[in-house]
């Protein structure tokens, strides 16, 4: 999946995928009832004996993938939001801890710690725009280079504090591995192939379901529309929950603490 959001839209990748479900939906359960009536054709009622024990076998396993999938995409959506709130935490406790050094060695500290939070709250504002997230990205990890040698430097002073040490690596250390953890976190998905199988179950239940129902005179356009829009609007949250900030489901309400650590950043 991470694959096709460099190709495809990434702000169109559940609702295309939805839409290209829904009509893949409605056009099963069109050929499996010909292919259906075609059985009767041939040999009569007897075409289509009862298998209703094989069709809940698919039914039970679509339900359970979608669940299972569902689950797991908001479980992610949990923690990539605990991970927010965690590094607004590290970051504005390393803001304090600068406090520690020496006074005249604070300022060319704290100019590089803005800005590395500015492009930290830039990271993911410039989202669903991949490659200027990317951007923002590569620029924070570079400040953070910039921020470390500025940081240590002073801790080598004779008027330094001997506790600062002890203070400050631990908070900036904390702060630069949260970053990581979060970009992680961006690339933490199910295999490919979990999503090509819900996709591939959802038509693969559809082509059986039409091909049963041509026994029972078909099934009516409301049946066929609302299964269809059922199984596509599920496939489109979980897609939704499991790549946030690419579409319609955001974090920016959790963003909002980052954006609150930088105004106190005086």
């Amino acid at each position: 999946m991470d694959s096709l959001i460099t190709i495809i839209d990434p702000a169109t990748l559940g609702a295309g995928t939805a839409i290209v479900l829904f009509v893949a939906i409605l056009a099963s359960l069109a050929l499996g009832r010909r292919l259906g009536l075609r059985a009767i054709a041939r040999h009569g009622g007897t075409g289509i004996p009862p298998h209703g024990s094989l069709e809940g076998a698919i039914f039970a396993l679509l339900g359970l993938l979608i669940a299972f999938t569902f689950s797991g995409a908001l479980s992610r959506f949990d923690e990539r939001r605990a991970q927010a709130v965690a590094e607004a935490n590290a970051i504005g406790t390393a803001w304090f801890r600068i406090d520690l050094l020496p006074v005249a060695a604070q300022p060319p500290v704290r100019d590089p710690f803005r800005a590395y939070v500015d492009a930290r709250i830039a990271t993911y504002k410039a989202l669903p725009d991949v490659t200027a997230a990317r951007a923002e990205a590569a620029r924070a990890s570079k400040l953070q280079s910039r921020i470390w040698a500025e940081a240590i430097a002073p801790l080598r002073l004779p008027e330094t504090r001997p506790t600062a040490e002890m203070l400050v690596v631990p908070a900036l250390n904390e702060m630069f591995d949260l970053a990581t953890t979060r970009a992680a976190a961006t690339m933490i998905h199910p295999p490919a192939i979990v999503f090509a199988m819900l996709l591939g179950l959802g038509i693969a239940a559809a082509l059986l379901g039409g091909y049963q129902a041509a026994a029972d005179g078909g099934l009516g356009w409301p049946h066929k529309f609302g299964f269809a829009a059922i199984v596509a609007i599920t496939v489109y949250v979980i897609i939704e929950i499991e790549f946030p900030r690419l579409g319609l489901v955001r974090l920016d309400a959790i963003d909002q603490l980052l954006v609150n650590a930088r105004a106190g950043m005086n």
